[in-house]
């Protein structure tokens, strides 16, 4: 029974951290990209899609090494603070980064997309 407990508890878990993530990714983006893919944009799925995936990267890892639920909070937390500075400082390096997903470049959003991948497997090695 406690194998359950624990399956469910860090899967809730993982579920909420992976909800506070894309709500506040979504916040930090300088533009609406929920609204964007909802208009078939592609850069923008491209772009969210990665910041997910890399996130999630690091959440799984997270789970597999940490000590105990707690722990696994504070890191993935930890990566999720990583993780969105990275996007914030790449966003404002590429200053146009805006326009580009905006304008739908999915070549743009596949590197925004490829480099928060890159993060969040950095990020889950490091917690290893």
């Amino acid at each position: 029974m406690e194998v359950i407990v624990n399956y469910a508890l860090y899967l809730l878990s993982a579920t909420l951290l992976l909800g506070v993530f894309f709500r506040v990714y979504c916040w930090a983006a300088p533009f609406d990209e929920l609204a964007l893919i909802r208009g078939g944009n592609i850069a923008a799925a491209l772009s969210l899609s990665g910041a997910l995936i890399g996130f999630s990267l690091t959440v799984a890892s997270g789970i597999l090494h940490a000590a105990s639920l707690l722990s696994f909070f504070a890191w993935s937390a930890g990566a999720a603070v990583v993780q969105l500075l990275v996007y914030v400082l790449v966003s404002r390096l590429l200053h146009m980064s805006k326009d580009q997903i905006e304008g739908g470049n999915a070549a743009f959003g596949g590197l925004l997309g490829a480099i928060s991948l890159a993060v969040g497997a950095i990020n889950a090695a490091c917690l290893s």
